[in-house]
């Protein structure tokens, strides 16, 4: 299995440069005639949110949607499948900024009861408690 970076994704979701964008295209097509996948990792997962967010001012939604795209292509193997899919479905009722949900969901995943922060928002999710 190969990893894939943030540019990599971005690429495919966003074919903004479209040589790159089909080399990613063509990229998946042959893994997938082959069955092989590539690992996204946490960090990956979530400078994509960044990136989408911040340089190309996708809305929530869109960023949601695009996530819930990767999670259903096969050859995309996420660090922490049940995350996304806690993200996806936790983004789409809560007001907490993306990144932070996804900071929250990785601790919880991982056995933390909560996640400690100075963020106000974030402390609005039963995910943070603010340190005062």
């Amino acid at each position: 299995m190969k990893a894939l970076d943030t540019n990599i994704i971005i690429r495919f979701l966003v074919n903004d440069d479209r040589k790159q964008g089909e080399a990613v295209k063509t990229l998946f097509i042959k893994a997938e005639r082959r069955g092989e996948s590539f690992f996204i990792s946490n960090t990956v997962l979530l400078e994509t949110i960044y990136v989408l967010d911040s340089v190309y001012e996708y809305d929530r939604q869109e960023i949601l949607n695009a996530l819930e795209l990767m999670s259903m292509m096969k050859i995309l193997v996420f660090e922490n499948p049940v995350v996304v899919h806690d993200l996806i479905r936790s983004g789409r009722k809560s007001t907490v900024e993306l990144e932070d949900l996804l900071v929250g969901l990785i601790a919880r995943e991982h056995g933390c009861e909560t996640t400690i922060t100075f963020d106000k928002k974030a402390a609005a999710s039963k995910l943070f408690e603010m340190l005062r």
